[in-house]
């Protein structure tokens, strides 16, 4: 008789491919899970910060722009502290005081171009992309995709928060504007002075390291001086110029290891998951 050797099963080989199957499907379902959390974190700060279209719109109208200069100035412009310096700077001062107006919110948006350099490689590839995603480079969309903790997350908190944040402003925008037209003359309810309430609203978050209040309160004390001596607008960007000094010599600045807990590719002062904050 002849002896029959049992041909191979593949039993190993069987195995081998179910383990990365099932690798495979752990791990895009730990990714779908972080997805799932910078949606969440993107439409919370989406929302949060549309909110503050509302103030826009009617202090801008407050400030002498109509309802829609206005709505362009959110659509062309899009970003709120900008945005917020101008209409500042314009209620104090008026037209004559527009290039100085311009000058200092144009100073404020050079920030968006530093964040598109840390953001481009996650927006992802195609100059049409990249062309809404320059748009959309702001500080809530940068904070949110770099405290994400891989690149597919962090492109998912981008364009969330991203686009959440520009059709709620827009929205709340041209909502404020016809609030403010309907209240009239909106100095009388003192929202000619509202604006700059609204932009130390913006600021105070960032103020919890050493080095941002040292440049607040020497700005602050910089732009009181010169305030009386001064056409409008000028003094805004004297104090800006503290910024650039304090930078420029690292003052104040934080000593090697003294911002613990902050994970790599993160935004200055963005908490991180685990800080408690």
């Amino acid at each position: 008789m002849t002896a029959q050797v049992p041909a191979p099963d593949g039993g190993d080989g069987g195995d081998a491919e179910d383990t990365a199957a099932q690798d495979a499907a752990a791990q895009e379902a730990a990714a779908r899970a972080l997805d799932r959390v910078a949606t969440r974190e993107g439409i919370a700060v989406g929302v949060a910060t549309a909110a503050y279209g509302l103030s826009f719109g009617a202090l801008s109208v407050a400030s002498g722009l109509t309802l829609w200069q206005t709505a362009f100035l959110s659509l062309v412009m899009f970003s709120g502290g900008s945005q917020f310096a101008l209409i500042g700077v314009l209620a104090a001062g008026g037209v004559a005081s527009g290039p100085s107006a311009i000058a200092g919110a144009a100073l404020l948006g050079t920030r968006n171009g530093l964040y598109g350099i840390r953001t481009a490689p996650i927006v992802g590839r195609g100059w049409l992309r990249r062309i809404a995603a320059a748009w959309i480079t702001i500080d809530e969309s940068t904070a949110v995709a770099l405290a994400q903790p891989t690149p597919r997350s962090s492109r998912r908190g981008f364009w969330v928060t991203g686009l959440i944040v520009f059709a709620g402003w827009n929205l709340t925008t041209f909502v404020g504007g016809l609030i403010g037209n309907t209240l009239g003359d909106t100095r009388a309810y003192g929202l000619d002075a509202a604006a700059a309430a609204a932009f130390v609203g913006l600021l105070w978050p960032r103020l919890k390291r050493r080095q941002a209040l040292v440049v607040a309160v020497a700005a602050f004390v910089v732009a009181t001086a010169l305030t009386p001596v001064l056409a409008p607008g000028l003094p805004v960007l004297a104090a800006a110029l503290v910024a650039v000094v304090v930078g420029w010599f690292d003052w104040a600045g934080p000593r090697a290891g003294a911002q613990r807990g902050t994970q790599p590719g993160t935004l200055p002062g963005t908490p991180t998951r685990g800080s408690g904050t």
